[in-house]
C-alpha cells in the first residue's frame, strides 16, 4: 500500500536513515549534483529542479576511480594491492525517472561480456529512490525532454525501488522493491497510509506531466534507417558545428566509455580510470598512429550510431533516457532529436535514389 510523506519531514530523512549513506541533489557553486548529506548540516536536498546538471551515474561509475594502489621501496615497486572499495547501505534520493532508467542500461553494459566489480559493488549497495516529474511551469518536464520517445515518462517506475510523487504538501511514497520496502520500514515513523485520493492526485499529475512533453525523437527502427546511411553526406553537415568538447557525452547518464592510468610521484602510485569520451580527437587514435575517426563527422556519427544502432543491435537496448542534458548543454546547440530526424529524412531519401537506380537498371534490360 502506497504511504505519504510530508514534505516537512524530508530534511529528517538522513538522520532516520542513520544505518544508510545518503545523497541527493544539493547544489555548489551553481552546480546541481547528487552529493553525500550528511545529518548535522544545513545542507538538505533540493526539490525544486528541473534535473541535475551531472548525472547521478558518478555514483555507480565516479569520474575518477582509483583500481590501485603501489609504492616504491628500494627501486623496486612493492604493496601491490587494489583499493577498497565502498561498503555498507546507500540510497539516492530524488533521482528523476529518466536518470533511474539509465542505470538499467548501464546494468547491461557492464554486465555484458566482462562482469564489472567496481560497477557492480557500487550499484548495489544502492537504493534508488525516485522523484517523479511532476510540478508547476518552473519544474520538469522542460522543453528539451523527450523520455516518452525512447520509452519512459515523467512517472516511470523502471529502475527504481521507490517512486515518490509531488501532491501538494505530501509526496505519495511508493515501495517498488524489496530495497524498496526494506527502506519504507525503516522511515516508518516519517510516513502514513494513503488514501485513494492520494493515489489519484499523484496518478492526474503524471499524466499531466506528459501532456507537457510535447518534442518526439524518432527511435523506433532507428537500426534499420541508420542501417543506410553510415558513409551518408549527412554527417558532414551537422557535425561542422560541432566543437569536440565532449559535452554531450560526459554529461550524458548513459555513456560510459573510460580510460585507465597510472599516476606516479614520489614514490607512490595508482592505477585509475577517469571518464573518456568518444568525441575526443585522441580517444580512437590506434597505437600505430592510426585514428579510424579522424574528422568531427566520424566522432558525432559514432556517437549517433552507438546509442541507436550498436546498443539496440548488440545489447536489445536504447543508449538514450531522452533526459535533454545534451540539447541543453550543447554550446553549439546541436540538438539530437533534430540530428535524429535528419538521420532518418536522409534514410528515406536514400532509400527513393536506390529504388529510382533500380528502376533505370530494370528498363534498361527490358529495353535489349
Amino acid at each position: 500500500m502506497a504511504k505519504i510523506l510530508n514534505k516537512e519531514d524530508l530534511d529528517r530523512l538522513p538522520g532516520v536513515l542513520s544505518g544508510y549513506d545518503v545523497y541527493a541533489p544539493v547544489s555548489h557553486d551553481g552546480v546541481l549534483r547528487f552529493c553525500r548529506l550528511e545529518e548535522d548540516s544545513d545542507q538538505g536536498m533540493e526539490t525544486g529542479f528541473t534535473n541535475t546538471h551531472k548525472p547521478p551515474k558518478d555514483l555507480f561509475f565516479p569520474q575518477t576511480e582509483v583500481m590501485l594502489e603501489l609504492k616504491r621501496e628500494d627501486h623496486k615497486w612493492t604493496g601491490t594491492q587494489e583499493t577498497a572499495r565502498p561498503t555498507g547501505k546507500a540510497v539516492a534520493l530524488g533521482m528523476r525517472p529518466c536518470d533511474a532508467q539509465s542505470l538499467n542500461i548501464l546494468d547491461v553494459l557492464f554486465t555484458w561480456d566482462y562482469v564489472d566489480n567496481y560497477y557492480i559493488n557500487n550499484r548495489n549497495r544502492f537504493t534508488i529512490v525516485g522523484l517523479a516529474c511532476t510540478g508547476g511551469d518552473k519544474e520538469p518536464p522542460t522543453a528539451s525532454c523527450f523520455c516518452t520517445s525512447v520509452g519512459g515518462g515523467p512517472g516511470s517506475k523502471e529502475g527504481l525501488d521507490v517512486i515518490m510523487t509531488d501532491i501538494g504538501n505530501h509526496y505519495l511514497f511508493e515501495a517498488l522493491t524489496d530495497k524498496g520496502r526494506d527502506l519504507e520500514a525503516a522511515t516508518a515513523e516519517l510516513l502514513s497510509q494513503a488514501d485513494d485520493g492520494h493515489v489519484q492526485q499523484a496518478k492526474e499529475a503524471v499524466e499531466a506531466a506528459e501532456k507537457k512533453i510535447s518534442r518526439k525523437m524518432p527511435a523506433e527502427g532507428s537500426v534499420e534507417y541508420l542501417d543506410g546511411i553510415f558513409d551518408h553526406d549527412y554527417w558532414e553537415g551537422f557535425a561542422q558545428r560541432c566543437l569536440g568538447c565532449g559535452i554531450c557525452t560526459l554529461l550524458c547518464p548513459t555513456c560510459h566509455c573510460f580510460d585507465i592510468n597510472d599516476v606516479v610521484k614520489l614514490g607512490e602510485g595508482r592505477r585509475e580510470r577517469t571518464w573518456d569520451s568518444c568525441q575526443f580527437e585522441y580517444y580512437s587514435i590506434h597505437a600505430s598512429g592510426h585514428n579510424p575517426r579522424p574528422a568531427k563527422k566520424h566522432r558525432q556519427r559514432n556517437r549517433i550510431y552507438h546509442k541507436f544502432h550498436y546498443m539496440v543491435k548488440n545489447l536489445d537496448v536504447l543508449g538514450c533516457v531522452g533526459c535533454g542534458r545534451c540539447i541543453e548543454k550543447c554550446p553549439v546547440n546541436i540538438d539530437i532529436i533534430e540530428v535524429m530526424q535528419g538521420a532518418k529524412e536522409a534514410a528515406k531519401e536514400a532509400g527513393k535514389e536506390v529504388e529510382k537506380e533500380a528502376g533505370k537498371g530494370e528498363a534498361k534490360e527490358a529495353g535489349k
